[in-house]
């Protein structure tokens, strides 16, 4: 077995515990409780009557975009299965556009931290719309390398699902800083980082077109 091989197969099974470990998230409001886990805390929110629908809209579709996005980049399945990565990538667009970055943009209004954390979230459902509107406008248009480029940001966003989580971990372990700190700063780190390791992405990526660019011609 490759070494490339081994970091694939690696990757899908952190990529799988993550998975489950959202799952697991989820399932702490099945069945449903105004008080559970992370509602526990958010009952000044709950006054306003628009924030519990929101939050069930929110933590029950997002749950979808991670076996949704998965397999959209993996050469393989888009060759050998052309219209599964068809299906799989119009559901990814409708559940984020219509459901999950709306939602996640009310949630920012009265998220926990002040303003800070406040703005960064609103920030990363804005950005997330408009990243995968994009990307939905450039498949539309056939223009597959713009699609890719677009998407990749689209998905790097999501990701902050776990990736806040992990620097939320990482933080406490570390510095063991107020929790309020703790959660004014996952709030940036979580989507940010993201954001700029999606575009080293697409430097190289860019790179790897224009050498097969100039290959192409040369023949």
């Amino acid at each position: 077995m490759s070494f490339s091989v081994l970091i694939r197969c690696f990757l899908f099974l952190l990529y799988a515990w993550f998975g489950w470990l959202m799952l697991q998230i989820m399932l702490q409001y099945i069945p449903w409780n105004s008080d559970a886990a992370f509602l526990g805390i958010k009952q000044d929110a709950l006054k306003r009557p628009w924030y519990e629908p929101i939050f069930v809209v929110h933590v029950f579709s997002s749950i979808l975009l991670l076996p949704l996005g998965f397999f959209q980049f993996s050469s393989e399945i888009r060759k050998r299965f052309p219209g599964f990565h068809r299906m799989a990538g119009r559901m990814y667009v409708l559940v984020t556009l219509i459901f999950v970055a709306p939602s996640g943009f009310f949630m920012g209004l009265v998220a926990n931290g002040g303003w800070t954390a406040q703005l960064a979230f609103c920030l990363l459902a804005i950005f997330w719309f408009w990243t995968t509107w994009n990307g939905w406008l450039a498949a539309r248009r056939k223009q597959w390398i713009t699609h890719r480029n677009w998407m990749i940001r689209s998905y790097a966003l999501m990701l902050s699902a776990i990736t806040l989580r992990a620097w939320k971990v990482i933080l406490v372990y570390l510095f063991h800083p107020h929790p309020m700190d703790v959660y004014r700063m996952v709030a940036w780190l979580g989507w940010v980082l993201n954001w700029i390791v999606a575009e080293g992405i697409l430097l190289q990526l860019a790179r790897s077109d224009k050498k097969k660019s100039g290959h192409s011609k040369l023949l």
